[in-house]
């Protein structure tokens, strides 16, 4: 049954009545505590509520069954031998067996000689409803219950009592339970509160002698009926095998289920142990094993939907953040958190480790991959440049890359309409780039091109897919002014236990607006921007499930670029980005964040060096990087079941700087060839996507494109 799990939580029984309808219980015995000044006195687990429900003058055991049943319910433990499943449960004892029965011959299966009437029995389930159980354990057969005795379990059941009764021991030629569980059959008196108790070995095998589920699959549950070590009634200890024995161990963890978790009726404790069941037959609910094998590990964890305490965020065991690149190896200290799982039962929960690096992008390839042909057609006012990929039927519009032609066309865009309104301004609407390089484009930028390498500034420092953009520029005396907007899609890599799967994106929408000044000064190129960030669903390209928050983010970024052409075909550049990001919460969580970011390039170039039209290049650069700050998130710490709530809150920091700092470096060399060019590149980006841990990465690329 895979108990240990159980007590590690504090499962014992206690404050938890079990009922038990059979031949008594042994008085003497210290299993059940020090019942010498009589029962429910002092230290004794046999409730007062118990009862001689047959006539016998006593409940005290002369047969042995019983009290072997009661002691695999509940026995103490004291580290010696064995002990019950709900060590410290109370017992309300209900002896049934018709006077002087117990004293006769077992059965040729082992069967106790005893002989229980429906009356008795309907007056044990009757004194265990009144003096307050939860549970009531039946490890007895024989005919169906009669009118009585099902009236008195409907009244048990009526009152949210669980009954478990043995399953019966005609072995293998026995298809169906025991008719004595009939009831179980009947959803009007059972109200899923009856459990059929099969057997099965250490092995999970059904026992030989036990009756199968048959009809009664769905309301059969297994556990180990096999060589079970427990006292008779002279405190002799026997192995005992029968459904009897393993009807007290599914009662016993019924109880450490109802005291570990207040919450939980009755019923949900019957549906908690059906689905955390091991199956071992045929898939699902099937006519041997019913819903399988009683696996108490399993039902004292969580089972179904998660979601955080008291603001009902969902919450995954897996993963509850994936971090993106500028966040890096970002580590975190305990973010523990009180959870709930789909039966309103309270766990404790390490958020920390479920967050999950987004890891090092595969750059280079995705650069290289690209088979596009670009072509631009304009007259005086007007420009049009598409940047076009082959596909298997069809020509898709792309993101418009390098291509044959030098930087400056290296910036056009694809499905790009440009053109001028007016002798002082113009506008660019653009599919697929970003408003950043429509407005370079209309300040007449001739940045270099690098693989790597990127301007922190011109780019998003995080994956996404622009859907379109729109910047409109107008020249005010010496300076240039333009406004840019745009909007798209951040991509977050899915979480999946498949690696060939691991670089599928998913997709949450961003919009993006930028307000650019630029001017020259004689050789000098200035430009100052501000730009604001508007992330539906992410932070910084991050993404946070609701038990962290469903954290959205407002980013504002400031940009300063410098280019100045010091002659002879040499020029100098640099970039500096500095962002703050306002990270605001959601899904009932309190809590906030500043995000710093920032990132710079410097580069130098020089064109015309070995040839006419060629260019050599070389820039370090910083990519967008936290530089401090994360999110404080009050989380819960405590649960009260009885008020349903929170008790304790307590704020807790989720970190986003990383360690990490990736710092790249890159040559470039691009030289004219047959109409076309070639370019080459060698780089090394050191600790890449911000992970100190990393290895250098190093490479180079040499690409060659024709025009046609």
């Amino acid at each position: 049954m895979n108990a240990l799990v159980a007590y590690n939580h504090g499962g014992t029984g206690s404050g938890i009545k079990i009922g038990v309808i059979d031949s008594g219980i042994d008085l003497q015995s210290q299993e059940f505590g020090d019942c010498s000044g009589g029962i429910g006195t002092g230290t004794c687990r046999i409730s007062g509520a118990s009862v001689d429900a047959a006539g016998n003058g006593t409940i005290d055991d002369v047969g042995g069954h019983g009290t072997a049943v009661a002691f695999t319910l509940a026995g103490r433990r004291n580290d010696v031998a064995t002990h019950g499943v709900a060590f410290d449960a109370q017992l309300i004892v209900a002896r049934a067996d018709t006077t002087g029965s117990c004293s006769g011959t077992p059965g040729a299966n082992g069967d106790s000689p005893c002989r229980f009437d429906d009356v008795a029995i309907a007056a044990g389930l009757d004194a265990a409803r009144a003096g307050g159980a939860r549970v009531v354990n039946i490890s007895l057969g024989g005919s169906a219950p009669d009118a009585r005795l099902i009236q008195a379990i409907d009244r048990a059941t009526a009152a949210g009592i669980v009954i478990v009764i043995s399953a019966g021991n005609d072995g293998p030629n026995a298809p169906n339970p025991d008719d004595f569980t009939s009831a179980a059959n009947n959803p009007a008196v059972a109200r899923g509160l009856i459990i059929i108790a099969g057997s099965v070995g250490s092995n999970d095998v059904i026992s030989d002698f036990s009756n199968r589920a048959g009809t009664s699959a769905n309301a059969y549950l297994t556990a180990v009926g096999e060589n079970v070590r427990a006292p008779d009634e002279t405190n002799t200890a026997f192995l005992w095998s029968g459904t009897s024995f393993s009807a007290p161990q599914i009662a016993g963890a019924v109880a450490l289920l109802a005291q570990a978790f207040p919450n939980l009726t009755g019923a949900q404790i019957v549906q908690l142990l059906y689905a955390t069941a091991r199956d071992v037959g045929a898939a699902g609910v099937d006519p041997v094993y019913g819903h399988g094998v009683l696996d108490l590990t399993r039902a004292f964890q969580p089972v179904g939907s998660m979601s955080l305490a008291g603001s009902g965020g969902a919450a995954s065991q897996q993963v509850n953040a994936s971090l993106s690149t500028p966040m890096g190896d970002a580590s975190q200290g305990s973010l523990g958190a009180v959870v709930l799982d789909s039966f309103d039962r309270a766990f404790a929960m390490d958020l920390a480790r479920t967050i999950n690096h987004q890891g090092n992008a595969r750059r280079l390839p995705a650069l290289m991959a690209s088979r596009d042909r670009s072509f631009s057609v304009g007259m005086h006012d007007l420009q049009v440049a598409v940047s076009l990929v082959p596909g298997r039927d069809s020509v898709r519009i792309e993101r418009l890359g390098i291509t044959s032609q030098d930087a400056n066309v290296a910036q056009m865009l694809a499905a790009t309409v440009s053109g001028r309104l007016g002798s002082k301004a113009q506008f660019a609407i653009g599919a697929s780039e970003s408003g950043n390089a429509l407005t370079a484009r209309l300040a007449g930028r001739n940045d270099p091109a690098f693989l790597i390498a990127r301007d922190p500034s011109t780019n998003s420092g995080f994956d996404v897919d622009v859907g379109g953009s729109v910047a409109v520029r107008q020249v005010l005396g010496s300076w240039g002014l333009t406004v840019a907007s745009e909007f798209g899609n951040v991509l977050t890599r899915r979480d999946t236990q498949f690696e060939a799967l691991k670089w599928k994106s998913e997709r949450f929408g961003y919009g993006r607006m930028t307000l650019a000044l630029d001017r020259r000064f004689g050789g000098l190129r200035t430009g100052l921007s501000l730009t604001r960030l508007a992330e539906n669903d992410t932070v910084l390209g991050a993404r946070f499930s609701g038990a962290l928050g469903a954290a959205r983010a407002d980013s504002l970024f400031v940009d300063l670029g410098l280019r100045y052409d010091l002659g002879a075909g040499w020029n100098l550049g640099g970039s500096m980005r500095q962002g703050w990001t306002d990270a605001r919460l959601r899904a009932g969580v309190h809590g906030s964040g500043l995000i710093r970011t920032n990132g710079f390039s410097a580069d130098i170039g020089k064109t015309g060096l070995l040839a006419r039209g060629d260019t050599l290049g070389f820039r370090v650069a910083q990519p967008l990087r936290v530089a401090s700050g994360g999110i404080d998130l009050q989380l819960p710490q405590g649960w009260d079941y009885y008020t349903e709530s929170v008790d304790n809150w307590a704020v807790s920091h989720l970190n986003l700087a990383p360690e990490g700092r990736e710092v790249d470096y890159e040559l470039s060399y691009r030289w004219p060839l047959l109409g076309g060019d070639i370019s080459s590149n060698l780089f090394l980006r050191q600790q890449p996507g911000n992970f100190a841990a990393l290895p250098a990465d190093k490479g180079g690329a040499v690409r060659l494109t024709l025009d046609f």
